[in-house]
């Protein structure tokens, strides 16, 4: 190859979205313009890395509280930031706030590779932890009755969007892309959720899917598994929430916050967070999905900084 030849390559063949010319449109994105969108309903807000927890625990609890004034059913599609479970079973304890008209579903579960979904006596499991951190800390006079807990099991899976759908479908969903831009655990390259094209990809309900290796790998760095990059540690399926579940909610709110310890040098999702927010509306990248709907997208200062070359980082 002639010194003057450029070098050009292709994505490796494990990459799900390929489109080179939509990968540099959105890496240029600088964080002045990061906010902006087509759909006024579509909301980009970009806040200081320490503010994303705690605006979270806000709306949940807000959602509770009026749920509990008004005496309406409320139906949360929850998400696993474990210990801020705490935080919001703390609050309702000390403002007493009645959970008893809340129906919560968990968005996924670890399952093993035969799709047998993890029991909720494994210990690194989301159930498990949703009880742990969050329901068992409740005070019992003020918890959501245990049938309006639903954890998803091999007893409820096939049941699990009938029983989402005729609640009325949730009122709310938090969600966060994983590395590969999926939703729960809706991974792009999922042959469960392989569709013809993406409207019969939207009515897609519940169900066990193959994990991605990128969030096999993405999931061994939670403090959970050692964050240590421990590969084998990680189930190679789960069970998930679909499209359908998620799109079919009154109202959702994205958050891009994940970093490592807390570090924004290895705040991995920038790349990410460009794709879902401004790249091609397609399964390959699962939470571009959300530029269509309702929406309310909150960006940490680590997830929206500019993706500049950094020869001061090295490795």
């Amino acid at each position: 190859m002639s010194q003057n030849t450029p070098f050009t390559f292709e994505p490796a063949a494990f990459i799900p979205f390929r489109d080179k010319e939509a990968i540099a449109r959105v890496r240029a994105i600088r964080r002045e313009d990061i906010t902006r969108h087509a759909n006024p309903d579509y909301r980009i807000q970009v806040f200081p890395d320490a503010e994303i927890e705690p605006r979270w625990i806000e709306d949940m609890i807000t959602r509770i509280r009026a749920s509990a004034e008004t005496g309406k059913p409320l139906v949360m599609i929850m998400p696993n930031p474990w210990p801020s479970y705490c935080k919001v079973a703390d609050i309702i304890n000390r403002e007493k706030i009645s959970c008893h008209n809340v129906h919560t579903f968990n968005m996924d579960e670890y399952a093993d590779q035969d799709g047998r979904i993890a029991p909720l006596t494994w210990e690194f499991g989301f159930g498990y932890a949703f009880q742990k951190f969050f329901i068992a800390n409740i005070d019992p006079s003020l918890r959501p009755p245990e049938k309006q807990v639903h954890l998803l099991g091999d007893d409820n899976i096939r049941d699990y969007s009938k029983i989402i759908a005729d609640l009325g479908g949730a009122d709310i969903t938090y969600a966060g892309p994983g590395w590969t831009g999926h939703m729960a655990f809706v991974d792009p390259d999922a042959p469960e959720f392989a569709a013809s094209s993406i409207e019969e990809w939207k009515t897609f309900g519940t169900r066990v899917c193959t994990l991605s290796p990128l969030t096999i790998a993405q999931n061994s760095m939670h403090g959970c598994f050692g964050a240590s990059g421990d590969l084998t540690a990680v189930p190679p399926k789960a069970a998930t929430v679909g499209p359908a579940d998620i799109l079919g909610a009154k109202h959702r709110i994205a958050t891009h916050a994940i970093t490592v310890g807390g570090s924004r040098t290895h705040s991995w999702q920038r790349l990410t967070t460009r794709l879902c927010l401004h790249g091609p509306v397609t399964p390959l990248v699962p939470e571009s999905v959300l530029q269509t709907t309702r929406t309310d997208v909150w960006l940490s200062e680590s997830a929206a900084m500019n993706i500049e070359t950094r020869w001061d980082l090295g490795y």
